[in-house]
C-alpha cells in the first residue's frame, strides 16, 4: 500500500509551481524561495500506524504526521493552517487542503519509479517530479 512510498526522494523537476503557489495565495518573497528549494522527501511509516512526511530544504523543513482518512490540523511549509485529511486511493496518496474556504489537493503517485506529486488549485496544476536517493 503505502510502503512503495517510503524512502527518501529529491526533487528533480518542477512545473508551473509558482503559478501553484500564487493561486493558494503565498507571497512573492516565500515563493521565490520556494522555487529556489530542492527539497528532500521522506516517507515513513511507524510501528504505531502512523505515517511521518518530512520535507527538508537549506530553508526550511517541515513534517506532518498522520494516520490515512484521520482530519488534522496542518501548518504548511508558507504558513497556511489547513484542516488536511490524506487518503490512498487507486495507488496514490491524496491529501486534501482546506482552509478559509479554499481547497487544494496534492496528488502523490509512483511513476516509473519516480514520484510525481501534483497539486491542484483550481485550474491551475504543478507537477513536481522527485527521484529516489540512492
Amino acid at each position: 500500500m503505502v510502503e512503495q512510498f517510503t524512502g527518501t526522494w529529491t526533487l528533480d523537476a518542477s512545473d508551473n509551481f509558482d503559478e501553484y503557489m500564487k493561486e493558494i495565495g503565498v507571497s512573492f518573497a516565500t515563493r521565490q524561495m520556494g522555487n529556489l528549494a530542492k527539497p528532500n522527501l521522506m516517507i515513513s511509516v511507524g510501528d504505531d500506524g502512523f505515517i511521518s512526511m518530512k520535507s527538508e530544504s537549506t530553508f526550511k523543513t517541515t513534517e506532518i504526521k498522520f494516520k490515512l482518512n484521520e482530519e488534522f490540523d496542518e501548518t504548511t511549509a508558507d504558513g497556511r493552517n489547513t484542516k488536511t485529511t490524506i487518503t490512498f486511493e487507486n495507488g496514490k496518496l491524496v491529501q486534501k487542503q482546506s482552509w478559509d474556504g479554499k481547497t487544494t489537493t496534492l496528488e502523490r503517485e509512483i511513476k516509473d519509479g519516480k514520484l510525481t506529486a501534483k497539486c491542484v488549485m483550481g485550474d491551475v496544476v504543478a507537477v513536481r517530479t522527485y527521484v529516489k536517493a540512492s
